[in-house]
């Protein structure tokens, strides 16, 4: 129940130490994030202006993602389709737009399940540099023609500031891939944008370093992320990655983000996606990402982990015959 001129008087007050004021306005509280050299205020001298109901230090290196600086969850709405608010929310598509048909056949098939949004990579971060790169302006026209065809938002990864720049405000969100996690710069021009990131899991990257790159996201100043969990490299070569099931729970009691799981990249086997993904959403999953192609034996890219048409189908009936029996547990 601050006023106006309380407000402004405390706001003032932090600002003229040269620190930096994020509100954040709820039904009968506001909350005052405050960031910068916090060391020189004087708490003492801010707890008695009116209007200040209790002073608490953000104990997490990252601040503005933290639950303690917003107990709340976070909501992110891409598109039509809201992220984090308790709503079936499955992001499906090829690992990489190859053609019209290609992409056309698989959004077509899709659109038959309770999918929502369309991912396809228009570049790829590709381990060999003779492999397929993407298709760049081409393949996001692909993209957004299929957005207008069948009424999916549409995700894509980015890899470079020009990318953000020129494709950036095309998408309905932008993907930052395991390998650019930690590309502080890119991160920066992530936060000059308006439009929600999925920001993917490093391969070797800890949780606290995963929540670092999503604060300078949000310090930069685009606070609409949604963390996603893609699997992480350790001892085993059975498979393609080890699917971290425990970050789920726990990076939901460290921050108010979203999170979806990316089973096909964190097992690279097509027959493991599903039971991995249900998982996922049994476990407080807010999402999921599944790759899918009309013939994954002539994909350019990760064909292995790529589910077909009969297996996408048989998959979503099973995944979401799970979402809505846990949604009539809760």
């Amino acid at each position: 129940d601050i006023t106006e001129v309380q407000l402004a008087t405390i706001v003032a007050r932090v600002e003229s130490l040269n620190c930096v004021v994020e509100p954040m306005t709820g039904e009968t509280v506001t909350i005052l994030g405050v960031l910068g050299n916090t060391a020189k205020i004087d708490v003492k001298t801010i707890r008695v202006l009116d209007g200040v109901s209790g002073i608490s230090k953000i104990t997490a290196p990252y601040k503005l993602v933290s639950r303690e600086y917003q107990p709340e969850n976070s909501i992110i709405k891409v598109g039509n389709i809201e992220i984090g608010g308790g709503d079936l929310v499955i992001m499906a598509g090829p690992c990489s737009v190859e053609s019209a048909e290609q992409l056309h056949n698989t959004a077509k098939y899709i659109k038959d399940t309770r999918a929502n949004i369309l991912r396809g990579g228009i570049v790829k971060p590709r381990t060999s540099p003779y492999a397929f790169q993407g298709l760049e302006e081409k393949g996001l026209e692909l993209m957004e023609a299929a957005r207008i065809e069948f009424g999916f938002p549409i995700v894509c990864e980015l890899m470079t500031i020009d990318q953000i720049e020129r494709f950036g405000t095309r998408l309905d969100m932008i993907q930052i891939g395991a390998r650019n996690m930690q590309n502080f710069d890119l991160l920066k021009a992530c936060g000059k944008v308006n439009t929600p990131i999925l920001l993917k899991r490093g391969l070797s990257a800890t949780i606290e370093e995963w929540l670092m790159s999503a604060e300078y996201i949000a310090a930069s100043g685009n606070k609409n992320i949604v963390l996603c969990e893609r699997g992480i490299r350790t001892f085993e070569t059975a498979y393609r990655n080890v699917t971290d099931l425990n970050a789920i729970p726990f990076i939901k009691s460290l921050t108010h983000l979203p999170i979806i799981v990316d089973s096909s990249h964190s097992t690279g086997i097509d027959w493991m996606a599903e039971p991995v993904a249900k998982a996922a959403l049994a476990v407080g999953a807010d999402g999921l990402m599944l790759e899918t192609h009309y013939n994954p034996e002539i994909a350019l890219s990760d064909g292995p982990q790529s589910l077909d048409e009969q297996q996408f189908k048989s998959a979503m009936t099973s995944i979401t015959r799970l979402y809505d029996f846990l949604s009539n547990e809760k």
